[in-house]
């Protein structure tokens, strides 16, 4: 919540503060991956030199370009133990890989593929998901994904060689499978359908469904007049959060004053805020 307080050399805002070199691998681990959430989750499909199945997933994961179209994900060293992960290895021989994503029909099997099985159990077998043949590369697409991207690994980066250090997996797409149960009428992807599960810190995940998805406009044509240009009257008001204040600073041009400075008046425009109605909100702080 924003409030305008801002710390000092006493210090108004504490603040907890880790040196990386100074904790656990593991402390560092759970305190970066609690932090940079929600994540989403790779199920990255590979297999060795005999052909052998492999499925994992991976929540060190996202999307770097669109032009060529390149995923990234890192299969790390185990903390623990320093050992490196079957997904890494296949892909050092068989440099393809099919990336599936996961939604939250799907996420209990998909917790159950990253057991850490022996070496050529496979994981489709365990998690009870479905094998389908790729077009264009040797593993295998899964059938249960929303969508599947089959891919060429262009390179592998180490990062380090202690437990913890990751290993950059960068990968080109060659081909894109679209479930068409999650598409719109358009023909697009609908977000809504998609239901997208993410990872976070410990055992935590947090879904996309309709309760929690919203928009936040783009201020990409439009620029809005900003934090500093608001009314003091608002942007000093013990009602208003950040994000109150961000929409009302997200407008091209300020209405006239003067301004209304009643905290019942805020709320009264706070909750129009609240279903997006930002011309509305203004017009109420309007005297």
């Amino acid at each position: 919540m924003f409030r305008m307080s801002f710390s000092n050399a006493s210090g108004l805002i504490p603040m907890k503060t880790i040196i990386p070199n100074e904790v656990t691998p593991a402390k560092l681990q759970r305190v970066m991956q609690t932090a940079i959430s929600p994540r989403p989750i790779a199920l990255a499909s590979t297999v060795d030199e005999n052909g052998r199945c492999n499925l994992s997933p991976f929540s060190f994961f996202n999307m770097f370009s669109t032009v060529p179209p390149i995923l990234v994900f890192s299969p790390s060293r185990r903390v623990r133990d320093n050992t490196t992960k079957h997904t890494l290895e296949n892909i050092l021989k068989v440099p393809e890989v099919v990336i599936g994503t996961v939604n939250f029909p799907i996420v209990q099997q998909i917790s159950l593929s990253s057991t850490e099985y022996d070496e050529g159990v496979n994981e489709f077998v365990k998690a009870g998901l479905s094998m389908k043949d790729a077009d264009l590369v040797q593993p295998k697409l899964i059938e249960e994904c929303p969508v599947n991207f089959e891919c060429k690994v262009l390179e592998v980066k180490p990062l380090g060689d202690q437990g913890g250090a990751g290993n950059l997996i960068i990968c080109e797409v060659q081909k894109i499978h679209i479930r068409e149960e999650y598409l719109n009428e358009d023909g697009d992807l609908d977000q809504e359908k998609l239901d997208m599960v993410a990872r976070l810190g410990v055992n935590w995940y947090s879904r996309s469904n309709r309760d929690s998805l919203f928009e936040v406009p783009k201020p990409l044509v439009t620029k809005g007049i900003g934090f500093d240009l608001l009314p003091e009257e608002i942007k000093y008001s013990p009602v208003f959060t950040g994000n109150d204040l961000g929409m009302l600073a997200n407008v091209e041009e300020l209405l006239s004053g003067p301004y209304h400075d009643s905290e019942e008046k805020h709320r009264e425009a706070q909750l129009l805020l609240l279903e997006s109605k930002i011309s509305e909100a203004w017009q109420v702080l309007i005297k």
